[in-house]
């Protein structure tokens, strides 16, 4: 990569063609990634070796180039522009799968059922924001929020387990 560059990019589509930038918002973003994700990535890509790729940094006119290890290519060996990968990988996919392309079943559903994973394990929507790139952590809420537990069961076994681990006493009061 040339120097100065920062190490985080992603490949984005600017004027119809590819080029490597930052991502979105400018924005760098950190997401933990469990060890079975982790050991995962590990195995693929020790059958998948990554391929070198070069594209200009963030104007595709630009001279400046920048090189890049990427593991998921064409056929050809060449960045994936994510329209051919939507068509020509992902809807083959889901209709081999039984399931209908559509908007609702598109990539972007995955982004979704990364979310509704999390919520539902209890994460906060601050760092939901943060590994979504979001700015606002309101807008998270926002777009989110239908796919959060409903808290009636979770305000109950909150105050069953709080009576439940102090009773009352022989004056009538609870005990710690």
């Amino acid at each position: 990569m040339a120097a100065g560059l920062p190490p985080s990019r992603q490949l984005k589509i600017v004027r119809s063609r590819l080029v490597f930038g930052l991502p979105k918002n400018d924005r760098d973003r950190r997401i933990p990634l469990p060890v079975t994700v982790v050991d995962a990535l590990r195995e693929h890509l020790d059958w998948c070796k990554p391929v070198e790729i070069t594209l200009p940094w963030e104007d595709p006119f630009s001279d400046e180039r920048v090189t890049v290890p990427l593991v998921l290519t064409t056929p050809r060996t060449g960045a994936i522009n994510r329209a051919t990968f939507d068509g020509k990988s992902w809807k083959p996919a889901l209709i081999a799968a039984g399931i209908a392309p559509t908007r609702a079943t598109g990539m972007h559903a995955l982004r979704h059922f990364y979310a509704s994973a999390l919520l539902d394990a209890g994460e906060s929507i601050k760092a939901l924001a943060a590994y979504l790139g979001h700015a606002d952590p309101g807008f998270t809420l926002r777009v989110y929020t239908h796919l959060m537990p409903a808290s009636e069961e979770r305000t109950r076994r909150a105050i069953d387990d709080l009576f439940r681990d102090t009773g009352p006493g022989p004056d009538g009061l609870a005990t710690d």
